[in-house]
């Protein structure tokens, strides 16, 4: 059974990164970036969570993968991924975040054009699929503890309006609720999830300040050159084939959607007005903007609401920091801060494997 389930966790660790760097290509169009991303990933600071029977490398596996099917085009394909992922961990289903924000844009582009407001009902099932093992688990734990007992044997969440086994279990043993684990005694799991929680601090606002208007937007102000090449997310229409080089492509795509009618002239505006737009490539593209948001909101249940030590796990399946890592390593300017970030990872695999394999605390 051990060598059973380290060989699992191993080769579900293998294949995440696999899933990372193709969601890698799809996303940064940049074959390097996201191969030192990959690599990165397989050197993460709770990497030895990912190498022990343990369900990090496949709720990683099932959430990087169905990144990768909902960017490819199989929606349905990318929600069972995600589902699975929440089979594996509770935390999975923050994965719907994803379909959310996907729903949100293409509702916006139904209702503007009148057309296929199904978009909204295929959303919402999507993401009712995807908490079903969630609410499948609840509903498990009510039946086997609660039913078939008088209200004086329940426990107390038994009797609550919406009674959620995990939520009692996390706040009535663990302590977990929002600001509960401000206090002095914690200072040094503070200090221990401080490196993974600056690193995400660091990569959002290095976005923000990049991307400002996509920030007060929510997305919406993305150029409509760069929603093409993120489609599968912002827009109805089909995404674009990813490719290191699209410049000559897309050209060539504006030529041919030009059409000889009484619209010409619009139609040549437009393409002129895409060509000078102030579009990013790489980390600071439109594209990373809806994991950046999925981050943020991770982050910040971590640090307020979780034990905030599991900061270092909880966030190392999230593609942005290796996109980050790996921007920053590649350029000449912050090679110190690539240093830097490669040493971190080094340090907390040493730590991380000596102390959770003498059964202390670390994540």
């Amino acid at each position: 059974m051990v060598l059973s389930g380290s060989t699992v966790s191993n080769l579900a660790f293998i294949f995440a990164a696999i899933y990372l760097f193709s969601v890698s290509v799809i996303v940064l169009k940049d074959t390097e970036a996201s191969f030192r991303a990959s690599i990165i990933f397989c050197f993460n600071p709770a990497s030895i969570f990912y190498s022990t029977i343990y369900s990090e490398s496949l709720y990683a596996l099932f959430s990087i993968g169905g990144v990768y099917h909902l960017l490819s085009g199989s929606s349905n394909v990318g929600v069972l991924w995600f589902a699975l992922s929440g089979c594996a961990r509770s935390n999975g289903i923050l994965n719907a975040g994803y379909i959310c924000f996907q729903t949100m844009h293409r509702a916006y582009e139904a209702l503007y054009q009148k057309r296929r407001a199904y978009v909204l009902i295929a959303g919402f099932l999507r993401c009712i699929c995807m908490c079903l093992p969630f609410v499948a688990f609840q509903a498990y734990g009510y039946y086997n503890i609660c039913h078939g007992h008088t209200l004086d044997e329940m426990r107390p969440w038994c009797k609550g309006r919406i009674p959620l086994l995990y939520n009692f279990i996390q706040s009535h043993y663990w302590g977990v609720g929002f600001l509960k684990y401000f206090q002095f005694k914690q200072l040094p799991n503070f200090l221990l999830a401080s490196p993974i929680l600056s690193l995400v601090v660091c990569s959002i606002i290095s976005y923000m300040k990049s991307r400002p208007e996509l920030f007060i937007s929510l997305g919406f102000q993305v150029t409509e050159k760069e929603k093409r090449s993120a489609a599968r997310l912002y827009s109805l229409k089909d995404a674009v084939e990813p490719s290191v080089k699209t410049s000559t492509n897309e050209g060539n795509r504006d030529i041919r959607q030009r059409k000889p009618s009484s619209k010409k002239d619009v139609t040549v505006t437009k393409v002129a007005a895409e060509s000078n737009s102030p579009e990013k490539s790489g980390y600071l593209s439109a594209d990373v903007f809806p994991f950046i948001v999925h981050l943020s909101f991770m982050a910040t249940m971590a640090f307020f609401i979780m034990h905030v030590q599991v900061a270092t796990r909880f966030l190392s399946a999230s593609p942005p920091l290796y996109w980050f890592a790996s921007s920053l390593i590649g350029s000449p300017k912050h090679s110190k801060w690539g240093y830097l970030i490669c040493s971190y990872c080094a340090a907390y695999i040493l730590l991380g494997t000596l102390l959770l394999s003498n059964f202390y605390p670390f994540t």
